[in-house]
């Protein structure tokens, strides 16, 4: 069954749903995705991803600075008269106009499995949290923070060495082909919505420079989770002789050292972490320099014995 749709996105994450869309028949009628942002040095204007994939399959497309109190946008689409609008990591609170003018409302796919993981960074915070599955979810919108009807689900496990750059990609392809379902299920009217349990609610909220600071309080695997799930920001960072230092790549050591303690031993960099647990640095970056190896750093910098990270 074709439907009639206008899809909201911006980021990467989006563009697989906008493309199997597309592919599976519906007709839709307008992209909405944020404007155009200046990045890099020179600030040239960059288009979203999802900008980028509409143009590829001549749709049109809207970027619209505001969305809440701009007539012109409503009246936009309210003549499309959709049957539903698509919503995947716009990145805009959807006013409720919006939510009220589809007969199947706005369908939302939410890369967590909710009501596990609301917020703007679920993915992050699974992989960081130790999780071992994660998956993702399509829900009917309504006024609160990731808090609609749940309609369909599907589950992913994390690998031990996934980061959220791994597995955002497999997250997005298998959401897409859920949205797929799910509006297929929708249009026959054989899907049952079910609302969330609060009381298991999780929050993802968005990502702060100082959530990548390694705390040596915390265990190896712990401080190795959060690693993996803040790539590639904000990473995990410390303090070397007073400089930034980030940690790039790690893994689980045997040594038994202080926490935050730093020695080498050999060719290999050991960092002591809390409940008698410790790392192996593997590759890391120091302010103002080059990504290295661990032993290039060694041999650069000679750790002296006793000498901590984090000052």
């Amino acid at each position: 069954m074709s439907l009639s749709l206008i899809f909201c996105g911006t980021p990467r994450f989006a563009v697989p749903s906008l493309e199997k869309l597309a592919a599976a028949g519906h007709r839709i009628h307008l992209v909405v995705t944020q404007p155009d942002r200046p990045k890099g040095r020179g600030l040239e204007l960059v288009q979203s991803p999802v900008k980028q994939s509409a143009q590829k399959l001549n749709l049109p497309i809207t970027q619209p600075d505001r969305i809440k109190t701009n007539d012109e946008f409503r009246s936009q689409l309210t003549a499309i008269k959709p049957d539903a609008i698509i919503i995947v990591g716009y990145g805009r609170i959807i006013p409720q106009w919006m939510l009220d003018l589809p007969p199947l409302g706005n369908i939302n796919l939410h890369a967590s499995l909710l009501p596990k993981y609301r917020g703007a960074a679920p993915i992050q915070w699974a992989i960081a949290n130790g999780e071992t599955v994660t998956g993702t979810t399509t829900m009917r919108i309504d006024a609160g923070l990731d808090t609609g009807d749940i309609l369909l689900q599907q589950q992913l496990p994390i690998n031990p060495d996934d980061t959220a750059e791994t597995l955002a990609p497999r997250l997005a392809d298998m959401g897409a082909m859920l949205l797929v379902e799910t509006l297929r299920g929708l249009g026959a009217g054989a899907i049952h919505a079910r609302k969330q349990d609060n009381s298991q609610a999780t929050l993802a909220p968005i990502l702060k420079k100082e959530d990548g600071l390694i705390d040596f309080s915390r265990s190896a695997q712990q401080i190795l989770n959060r690693l993996r799930g803040f790539q590639p920001w904000p990473g995990a960072h410390t303090k070397f002789r007073g400089k930034n230092l980030q940690i790039l790549k790690a893994q689980p050591a045997n040594e038994l050292l202080l926490p935050s303690e730093l020695k080498a031993i050999g060719d290999r960099l050991i960092v002591g972490c809390a409940k008698n647990t410790s790392l192996e640095v593997l590759e890391l970056q120091l302010e103002g320099k080059k990504r290295s190896f661990a032993q290039a750093f060694i041999n650069g910098y000679h750790p002296k014995p006793g000498e901590t990270l984090g000052t």
